[in-house]
């Protein structure tokens, strides 16, 4: 079975094939192309399958994680949208939350809203907490809001009424007035998007699904297209926030479940890969060229957040707009090879802004005019100007040098080798920083985890992070370069439903309990109707349950089996076994309620078979100088290729070189590459 995978990054396409039959994987990258995502989508495919000799035809799979959404988010680019809110909760969005995320901060900058205020209307309603009304849909409300936001031009529409959570009557009625009105304009309810309690962060996630819905309806429609006309026959699958693939239908309909894709992509790669080499505890590290992504691998399962925040103000917690969607825990900062390097009172700075695609780097002679981290580590000697991405973009080291001696080294009387090693070392400390921050401040012993690090730019510093923080082991995948693009090719299709139902684990609990799962799998099981196969379902349930009085929740695997008299005990004891975990205490006297309510629908991945890494025909050996502070600045460093360390390894400093990307051993590690290919760095025990 031969399946396709490509991943659209912020600065390059990743793209790589399967060939399930002989195990055989082929990868290509090549730049992004922001004006037109499709082109490079395209370019990329045709380029593995001319590779691999086959036509469009053969192809049993296509899949496919983007950043269209998110980027749509943060450029301020989505369809002019309007929110149609109870009366008197028109300035939810505004008001936000009050928890600030710099207290002594008296400039602070808070989200923007995706809708103007101007374009926040209000109908006549109200139900009560319980679903309870209180007050009944006003008709001619409803009509006074739809009619001033066809006016006013507005190409998408959301609804989130109060408590809609509880009883979606009402929005549902809105939605069908609406539709009498305007059949074409796509509407988001938030009784259906994030039916949960906490009315700003349910109606910023239906906000933000209705913002992004027409960019991405449009965008995954004209690919859909586009691949057919090539002779592709099987429909394209899209990877979720979660780390599961989903239908394109439901992409479209639900695009705020796409906003991490790719990053979930690298997550559930990085955790196989450590189970593949013996780690079950792995800290992933995925830096590309915009952005690091870190996450945590805790015994083989990737850690699910119930929610996430879309552009921070600084990467801080609580900074960005909330959407409460389960999402692959991560922690993202401004950190790639793109990220460029500033000076700010006499102290270099790196991101969060980035060069991007283009005009890219100094070093890419495409127009870029400040020094980036990639044009850094070029003139540190850690990558060859003539063989990055694999020789398919040579590099102007001259100009790199140039750009930093300006901006950086000579503001500073620094030498230029000085300056890129300030950027560098700036760039990862932030990224130290965001790993302390997934590790040790969550209670996870960095010496007990292994650093699975990928994206172009991940294996250039992931050595330095590891020591610097007592991990003892790296591991960089086969094809690191396009990790998120390999981890695309493990999932599997999964569907996650969810609801608010407040009450506590008792017996008189239980027809409620049984009501509501039954709820929740007849909505699974409408959007498994929309994928092409969805047999062999396995179903699983999860929750975020808590003491009764406190104000936060806490994950919970909850048991499997029937709803019956025993249930509530049996959930009960999960809860008190995962509190225990995660805050070292329990009340097995305490009651115990439960807020959320989740059931997961997925389905088995077909058979994948072996998988067998193309090795670069290279066979690069040599040396050059570069930078290690360790050895006293520049020296002269072996360079080689993956396939020419063999399982004896070799001792730092060292350069090894894949065509996707390229990997630092710092003095005194030991690097070596395992029987499926990945390259291990054992860090020396003296220096973390």
């Amino acid at each position: 079975m031969i399946r396709i995978s490509f991943d659209i990054g912020g600065t390059f396409t990743d793209c790589v094939l399967h060939d399930g039959a002989g195990g055989r994987v082929l990868a290509h990258k090549l730049p992004s192309t922001p004006a037109d995502p499709a082109q490079a989508v395209l370019t990329g495919l045709d380029a593995l399958l001319g590779q691999a000799g086959l036509a469009p035809a053969n192809v049993a799979a296509v899949l496919h994680a983007t950043t269209v959404a998110t980027n749509a988010v943060i450029e301020r680019k989505g369809a002019p949208t309007a929110l149609i809110t109870t009366a008197g909760f028109r300035d939810v969005l505004i008001i936000g939350r009050q928890k600030r995320y710099e207290t002594y901060d008296l400039y602070l900058d808070k989200p923007e809203p995706l809708v103007q205020r101007r374009h926040i209307l209000e109908v006549a309603e109200r139900l009560a907490a319980d679903g309870t009304v209180v007050e009944s849909l006003d008709p001619a409300s409803v009509d006074a809001a739809i009619e001033r936001a066809l006016a006013s031009g507005r190409q998408s529409v959301a609804i989130a009424l109060l408590h809609a959570y509880a009883n979606p009557t009402h929005e549902q009625m809105v939605a069908a007035r609406l539709a009498e009105r305007a059949p074409n304009v796509p509407v988001s309810l938030s009784s259906d998007i994030s039916p949960k309690f906490r009315e700003y962060e349910r109606t910023n996630t239906t906000v933000v699904n209705a913002y992004v819905r027409p960019v991405v309806d449009r965008y995954l429609g004209q690919l859909q297209d586009a691949l057919k006309q090539r002779g592709f026959q099987r429909e394209m699958m899209v990877m979720q926030s979660n780390g599961g693939l989903v239908s394109p239908a439901l992409a479209r309909r639900y695009p705020v479940r796409i906003l991490e894709s790719g990053p979930a992509a690298g997550v559930l790669m990085a955790s196989l890969v450590g189970e593949a080499v013996g780690a079950r505890h792995v800290i992933t590290f995925d830096m590309g060229g915009t952005t690091a992504k870190l996450g945590a691998v805790d015994d083989g399962q990737p850690a699910i957040a119930p929610a996430f925040e879309v552009d921070p103000v600084r990467y801080r917690k609580g900074s960005g707009l909330p959407v409460s969607v389960p999402a692959v825990e991560l922690l993202e900062i401004g950190a790639g090879g793109g990220s460029i390097a500033s000076l700010d009172m006499g102290m270099i700075g790196v991101g969060p802004q980035s060069a991007g695609a283009e005009p890219g780097p100094i070093c890419y002679g495409k127009g870029g005019r400040q020094p980036t981290v990639t044009d850094a580590n070029l003139v540190l000697g850690y990558i060859d100007p003539g063989y990055f991405n694999g020789g398919t973009m040579p590099l102007d080291a001259a100009a790199a040098a140039a750009g930093i001696r300006q901006h950086i080294g000579q503001p500073l009387g620094l030498s230029d080798g000085e300056a890129a090693w300030g950027i560098h070392l700036v760039a990862t400390g932030n990224m130290e920083h965001a790993m302390r921050l997934v590790s040790v401040e969550r209670g996870r012993d960095p010496r007990r985890y292994a650093l699975v690090a990928f994206g172009g730019a991940g294996p250039l510093h992931a050595a330095r992070l590891a020591r610097a923080i007592g991990i003892p082991r790296v591991v960089v995948p086969a094809a690191a370069g396009v990790g998120s693009a390999v981890g695309l090719l493990q999932a599997e299709p999964r569907i996650d439903v969810s609801a608010t139902r407040l009450m506590r684990l008792e017996a008189a609990s239980v027809p409620a309990m049984a009501e509501l799962y039954s709820e929740l799998e007849r909505r699974a099981r409408a959007e498994l109707a929309l994928l092409s196969d969805a047999g062999g379902v396995r179903w699983s349930r999860y929750g975020y349950l808590r003491y009764a009085g406190q104000g936060f929740e806490v994950h919970v695997d909850l048991p499997d089996g029937a709803i019956d008299e025993s249930y509530p005990a049996r959930a009960a004891a999960a809860f008190h076994d995962a509190y225990q975990r995660k805050h070292r205490y329990r009340d097995e006297a305490g009651a115990v309620e439960a807020v959320d309510w989740a059931l997961v629908a997925s389905l088995p991945r077909p058979p994948t078979g072996e998988w067998r890494f193309a090795a670069s025909a290279d066979q690069r050996q040599g040396r050059r100088n570069a930078w290690f502070p360790e050895a006293g600045g520049f020296v002269e460093t072996a360079v080689m290729a993956r396939a020419s360390i063999g399982s004896q390894g070799i001792v730092g400093p060292a350069i090894v070189e894949d065509p996707d990307c390229t990997t630092v051993v710092l003095p005194g590690d030991l690097a070596r590459i395992d029987a499926s290919g990945h390259l291990l760095i054992d860090i020396a025990r003296d220096r973390t």
